[in-house]
């Protein structure tokens, strides 16, 4: 079992491509939140982000940034910890 991932992202953003694609590489089912014509969720990315940019991605509470920190953790041998549920 894994944890939640929740990424906010646009649909030709080639970043959220990216991180897509790791997630699915790793067999890893998210939430894709979709900001492309939606200010509302723009707004809460925003919020709990406190960033404009996408992907903005959690993978359960912590919010881990966009698909660049994502391939750093995936790197640096951190990402499957983090994904995993006890």
């Amino acid at each position: 079992m894994s944890a939640l991932v929740k990424i906010y992202t646009t649909k030709f953003c080639p970043y959220c491509i990216r991180a897509r694609l790791l997630l699915k590489d790793k067999g890893i089912e998210y939430q894709d939140i979709s900001v492309d014509e939606d200010i509302v969720q723009m707004q809460e990315m925003v919020r709990l982000s406190g960033r404009h940019t996408v992907p903005q991605i959690w993978i359960g509470e912590r919010h881990v940034g966009g698909y660049t920190d994502l391939r750093a953790l995936e790197s640096a041998g951190e990402l499957d910890a983090l994904l995993a549920v006890e």
